[in-house]
């Protein structure tokens, strides 16, 4: 009959043990998971981060591209305007009025 108690307080506490074992084990793949999670949304921070800066720095590029053109433009128009008012005051012979009022009118 002891063998029997024995037996039965052997599987008694196996059943126990197991039970005891695999919550534990559940906890830990749940905190494994959740660190995976959280370590998974700091990745995505970071990346969302570095499109951001990305962004900021391609928008930055191109605002000065386009203000360096705007400029070049600019110049470009004051030294055609020199250029056609110098061509102006060259062929201006003081006797006539300037070319833009000695126009022939049809």
């Amino acid at each position: 009959m002891t063998w029997r108690r024995v037996l039965l307080l052997s599987c008694l506490s196996a059943v126990v043990l197991l039970s005891v074992l695999q919550e534990g084990t559940g906890a830990s793949v749940g905190t494994r998971q959740a660190a995976g999670e959280e370590a998974q949304d700091a990745e995505n921070r970071q990346k969302l981060r570095a499109d951001e800066l990305r962004r900021e720095y391609y928008e930055e590029q191109r605002n000065e591209f386009e203000n360096f053109v705007e400029e070049q433009n600019d110049e470009q128009e004051e030294r055609n305007r020199e250029a056609v008012e110098q061509w102006r005051q060259w062929h201006y012979d003081g006797l006539h009025p300037s070319y833009l009022y000695n126009r022939h009118h049809v």
